[in-house]
């Protein structure tokens, strides 16, 4: 395995070398080294690791501390392992710069492509990203030292020690201080990086546009074109759209049982009535026949005593409506 923290010249010697030693090595040489390791076991680690770190950047490559790689991949001698394969795939880089102490890191690219070269640009933000860490690390330590102090004050207290839980207090005003400067510190270097990606983003956007740009002029495709373009896709989208809208279910009404019955009994009137108006006009004449049979009838049937003084005029005005309705007869018949 290649060296990952060591030059590339180096690396390129230590490559030569394992060639020429591997033909030489029997199964029992490889089985007596101290650590093997699995190809496809390795390759998964480090695809699992560029997962992780695309989800917290959003360009093609990022730089991260030497600490931070190991700790994702899950110790140093992991790191190293890992490193090494990616190295090897030229997709990641090691780094390092001294600002008063040795800083490293790692340049990994997230892309299929292969990890760009160095650039002072990647120093700097390796020593933001450090610092960073750093004051994290100290507002860690800041925050359990004042929760410390706030427990011997709470102790001091109730054993009646004042003079000690006054000192434990300004320990505690102290660290909030403390704080409050790591804090703004911290806040400033987040800042700085936060203006960094932003940079790069434009960069890539940029770049993004001139590509693009350069394609349109290697095919002479003019502005009008792409611009007839975009209209025909607005109105396909439109059309798509009036389509789904036509395929939506109408909306079911909103009407009562009994509305619907009082409707349906209108129909059946106003359909019924002109049944009556198509019919013979002599349908009228039997009406009025029947009505003074029925009359008749009922003043025949009358029960009346003998010794009434109205009985016979009664009879004989039923024999008169019984020979009207006989005279009347022929009349309509004639009319």
């Amino acid at each position: 395995m290649v060296g990952p923290y060591s030059g590339r010249l180096t690396q390129l010697f230590y490559k030569v070398k394992s060639l020429m030693n591997r033909s030489t090595m029997s199964p029992e040489s490889i089985l007596l080294e101290d650590c093997l390791i699995l190809t496809t076991l390795l390759k998964e680690k480090a695809d699992e690791v560029i997962k992780c770190l695309s989800e917290s950047h959003w360009n093609s490559h990022c730089v991260v501390t030497r600490n931070k790689f190991e700790s994702m991949c899950g110790g140093q001698k992991e790191g190293y392992a890992v490193l090494s394969y990616l190295s090897g795939c030229r997709k990641g880089q090691y780094l390092s710069t001294n600002k008063k102490e040795l800083i490293e890191g790692i340049k990994v690219s997230l892309s299929s492509a292969v990890v760009s070269g160095v650039s002072s640009l990647d120093f700097d933000t390796l020593h933001l990203i450090w610092t960073q860490e750093k004051l994290q690390q100290q507002l860690d330590v800041i925050d359990r030292r004042w929760e410390m102090s706030r427990q011997s004050a709470l102790a001091s207290l109730k054993s009646g020690n004042k003079k000690l839980a006054l000192r434990h207090a300004k320990e505690m005003k102290l660290g909030i201080e403390n704080r409050e400067k790591c804090n703004s510190l911290l806040n400033r270097v987040e800042e700085v990086l936060s203006v960094i990606a932003n940079v790069e983003s434009t960069k890539q956007v940029t770049g993004a546009i001139q590509i693009g740009a350069r394609v349109i002029k290697e095919n002479k495709i003019s502005i009008e074109e792409v611009q007839l373009c975009l209209e025909e896709l607005d109105e396909s989208i439109d059309s798509q759209k009036q389509v789904e809208k036509a395929l939506e279910p109408a909306p079911s009404l909103d009407m009562e049982d009994e509305d619907i019955e009082e409707e349906f009994r209108k129909l059946e009137l106003e359909i019924g009535s002109g049944n009556l108006k198509d019919l013979n006009p002599e349908a009228g004449v039997s009406d009025s026949e029947g009505t003074d049979q029925s009359l008749a009838d009922a003043l025949l049937n009358l029960k009346l005593a003998d010794d009434a003084p109205g009985s016979g005029s009664a009879i004989q005005n039923s024999g008169l409506l019984a020979k009207n309705k006989e005279s009347n007869g022929p009349m309509l018949e004639a009319a």
